[in-house]
């Protein structure tokens, strides 16, 4: 067994001891600690700020493409809004313990399906560093003890993130290896994550089609697959033209460089001539480019948009 092996199983070890006591905590305790680490985000953002410049800086000598350097990016604004996130979820109902259907037999037993703790969460990723307090913060809120792999390029965002969180753990009284970066930056410690059967529970990858390909073609790891991104918006003819506006501009200009941002809109035929002037108008004033069918660039045109013809491939693109 190679150092690196051993560094990873040993981490995952320690991470199903803390999963053992993680599963017994209140609802009280779970969501004092969330909004600990929440008010250490905020407090130590320009200690955040400062690791993730040399990220950036790394990724721009390298010739990163732009959209992934602002995945990579935090800012003091985006680490609040990572922080906001976090209280979002200590508001939510614990769910652990819920009864999600029973019945009672007739000679008196009742038999209920309860939602549990699953254990330790493996979390595989790419350069998204909010993606480590996101998935970190949902564990918590689950009694589960999370093992992050993020990419490389985000090291020293996700190191001190985790250091935050994990500091804030233990002043809330809580293991601090309830949340853990899996040590190593080669492929072989995402293998050795990937194969950690009985000290693992599940894995989640978030990223890429290869990324999420690869983990699920070789884990032994129970694996829970994800989407790949290009995300739809469909407006039916019965749709309130307000709110689809609204929720297109959301969905498409809200955040561009996101992996859940849209990237096909469907309009049904017969709302067509009323949604898709307003809409159209909305998306040319936010800089969006249409890349659309004969149907779509009479409107376009109408519009003033920055139109192209679509192509069979721009329906599989991920922009």
């Amino acid at each position: 067994m190679s150092d690196e092996q051993e560094r990873v199983l040993e981490t995952a070890r320690r991470a199903r001891h803390a999963a053992a006591s993680l599963r017994l905590l209140t609802r009280h305790e779970k969501d004092a600690a969330l909004l600990a680490i929440a008010d250490a985000l905020d407090a130590r953002a320009p200690e955040i700020v400062a690791a993730n410049e040399s990220d950036v800086a790394r990724a721009v000598e390298a010739g990163t493409a732009a959209a992934l350097i602002d995945r990579l990016t935090l800012t003091t604004a985006r680490i609040a809004d990572i922080a906001q996130a976090l209280r979002d979820v200590a508001g939510l109902p614990d769910p652990v313990g819920e009864v999600i259907r029973g019945y009672t037999l007739p000679n008196g037993l009742q038999v209920r399906q309860l939602r549990v703790p699953l254990g330790v969460v493996g979390m595989i990723y790419e350069a998204r560093p909010n993606v480590t307090v996101d998935a970190a913060g949902l564990c918590l809120k689950s009694g589960n003890a999370a093992l992050l792999r993020g990419s490389s390029s985000a090291a020293s965002s996700n190191e001190a993130l985790t250091g935050i969180m994990r500091d804030s753990l233990v002043a809330s009284g809580l293991p601090a290896d309830a949340i853990q970066m899996v040590p190593g930056e080669t492929h072989e410690s995402v293998k050795y994550l990937m194969t950690a059967r009985g000290l693992v529970d599940v894995l989640i990858p978030r990223g890429g089609e290869s990324l999420i390909r690869s983990v699920v073609d070789n884990s032994t790891v129970p694996v829970i697959e994800t989407g790949v991104g290009n995300c739809h918006v469909y407006v039916d003819k019965d749709a309130d033209i307000d709110k689809a506006i609204a929720i297109l501009l959301n969905s498409k200009a809200q955040r561009v460089s996101v992996c859940n941002a849209a990237e096909t809109l469907l309009v049904h035929r017969e709302i067509a001539e009323a949604f898709l002037p307003r809409a159209l108008a909305a998306l040319r004033d936010a800089g969006v480019t249409i890349h659309g069918d004969a149907a779509f660039e009479a409107y376009a045109q109408e519009t003033g948009c920055d139109f192209s013809p679509v192509t069979d491939d721009d329906w599989a693109a991920e922009y």
